[in-house]
């Protein structure tokens, strides 16, 4: 078994500032569980780390992908096993740091992914159906033979909900049922989950406010005027930061106005994090806004964690 560290939380909760470090005081290298840091070309809008930032410490899975690559959570998975093994066979600490949840559960649950090749008739197929039946109606049908995953997916996730579709029609077998058999499969990692977070909600949201508004200084509205692509409608393209700022550059509000967007779209998207992770009675939460030892106490939890065989 490879002790991995896992660091988790929302967005501006100070996630790259402490497995910094942690990597520093035990080992480790990172490896970036962020679907947006993967890209070049959105540094300021992803919260990447730059080379200052991160002290020396190797950082993987980051800013390897140009904007208009596809890439799945199946890809990411088998990438960071790879990466746990070989920094693991170095005798160093594989570190997961990030706050996108379907990266870092999958990594827990030892997801294992349908190795079906994707018949593009059939999706095309799919794709139809949902445009002229809308999600909720997809959701329907969908619960006809997958409750689980119709009761979970909202009526937007046009790509997920297909995708339900398309590996049930491939495989005979529904998402749901594919997960719980691959959570049979042993393991080969033994994690330890840190979790950020702050007891004041309104600290957490001055800190995702004040973070947009150094984003903003550091030339993040020309990042997003670089990248700005009308026939772009997802994926990297979509990436917070930078659709909020796309009203302003065509002239339809202010920049007071796309900027205040961005700030609430972020938090929002903190709160969803926040969501995501509390399912999880894995993660061991620590407080910086009340805890002022929440730093050594990390440390100490670590130090225990890999001194236990």
């Amino acid at each position: 078994m490879i002790k991995v560290l896992f660091v988790v939380g929302p967005t501006a909760s100070g996630k790259t500032s402490l497995s910094i470090e942690l990597a520093k005081k035990f080992g480790g290298e990172i490896i970036s569980a962020d679907s947006m840091q993967i890209y070049k070309g959105i540094h300021i809008a992803s919260a990447a780390p730059d080379m200052e930032e991160r002290e020396g410490i190797p950082h993987h899975l980051i800013e390897f992908l140009s904007l208009d690559d596809k890439f799945s959570v199946a890809e990411y998975v088998k990438l960071a096993r790879e990466c746990i093994k070989e920094i693991s066979s170095r005798g160093k600490l594989p570190i997961i740091v990030g706050g996108t949840g379907l990266y870092i559960t999958s990594l827990l649950d030892n997801i294992e992914f349908s190795d079906a090749v994707t018949d593009t008739y059939l999706r095309k197929n799919l794709e139809d159906q949902f445009d002229k039946l809308g999600g909720e109606e997809m959701l329907r049908l969908l619960a006809e033979f997958d409750k689980d995953s119709a009761l979970r997916l909202h009526p937007n996730n046009r790509r997920r909900i297909i995708r339900a579709f398309e590996v049930f029609e491939q495989t005979g077998k529904t998402i749901t049922e594919q997960n719980i058999l691959s959570k049979q499969n042993e393991s080969e990692i033994e994690p330890l989950v840190i979790g950020i977070n702050y007891e004041n909600r309104e600290l957490l949201y001055e800190r995702i406010n004040k973070r947009v508004d150094i984003m903003l200084e550091n030339g993040l509205l020309e990042e997003a005027k670089a990248n700005y692509c009308t026939d772009s409608k997802s994926g990297a393209f979509q990436a917070i930061g930078h659709k909020e700022l796309y009203g302003y550059i065509e002239g339809n509000c202010s920049l007071t106005d796309a900027t205040e967007q961005l700030k609430q779209q972020t938090r929002r998207y903190a709160k969803r994090q926040l969501t995501w992770f509390r399912r999880d009675d894995r993660i061991n939460w620590f407080y910086p806004d009340c805890e002022s030892d929440y730093l050594s106490k990390i440390f100490d939890l670590t130090q225990k964690f890999l001194k236990e065989k």
